[in-house]
């Protein structure tokens, strides 16, 4: 039986710390092969140009190249997972077909539910074409008070049920809309979107990691409910043991 080839990585981080950091999740990641961490993009660079990488793990604001800067010379060669300190980059990393896009300080959890989505698109993108699924739903059309506005489902961190409005938390701003949560939790792809809390529902994808009865995305901490919480523990495929109780029913 032929193994599964393994997932060629390159680190690139004008930090050390933030490079060792990530080479060692890489290190320690099943299916994935570390052939590069470098403070030099430009180093990268060639070595993404010659074929011998399948992902970069790829930090933005760098003296010598910005990792969008990078990603236009790179091309479509190898994917690509954006690592930063700065949220508001967010929606314009998907620009450059992203994977993913992890907030400094990168968990090992978030860091392996990027890997996760970056299997799941090489297993895509290798299928035979009449094995190729339908494409996945990327997009939600949202009315707000003046206009139907589309968004991209990568952006939204997680939705906040409010008196008269629900918030749609994105990367780097808020939209507001009078529809309601029992029906933005159906139009919303189940699995990915999970209801946490009578007034949250969250992006899986976005969590950078669990603490006390509560998620945290983007360095905010949002309540698990007790209602919720034993079908969100089933869906992430983790327990909290010390996770408590919120109050909330």
């Amino acid at each position: 039986m032929n193994e599964t080839p393994r997932i060629r990585c390159v680190v690139v981080d004008d930090e050390l710390l933030s490079v060792k950091l990530i080479a060692d999740y890489v290190r320690k990641t099943p299916d994935l092969e570390l052939v590069l961490e470098t403070t030099h993009p430009q180093e990268a660079l060639a070595l993404i140009q010659r074929g011998g990488a399948d992902l970069v793990l790829l930090d933005i604001q760098m003296p010598e190249m910005t990792g969008f800067e990078f990603m236009q010379l790179a091309g479509s060669r190898c994917g690509v997972i954006f690592t930063t300190a700065y949220p508001q980059y967010g929606a314009d990393s998907y620009n450059y077909n992203a994977i993913d896009y992890l907030l400094k300080p990168v968990t090992f959890a978030r860091f392996l539910a990027a890997i996760q989505k970056t299997k799941l698109r090489i297993s895509q993108e290798n299928k035979p074409a009449h094995e190729k699924s339908l494409p996945v739903q990327e997009h939600l059309f949202i009315k707000t008070e003046y206009r139907i506005q589309k968004v991209d489902l990568d952006e939204i961190l997680y939705l906040e049920a409010l008196r008269d409005y629900i918030a749609v938390h994105l990367h780097s701003s808020k939209i507001l809309t009078l529809e309601s949560m029992k029906n933005m939790e159906e139009r919303l792809p189940a699995g990915r979107f999970i209801r946490i809390h009578k007034s949250y529902i969250i992006n899986k994808d976005r969590i950078d990691f669990l603490s006390r009865g509560r998620v945290i995305i983007n360095q905010v901490y949002l309540p698990i409910g007790n209602t919720y919480k034993e079908r969100f523990q089933q869906l992430i495929g983790i327990r909290d043991d010390h996770s408590g109780k919120t109050g909330e029913k």
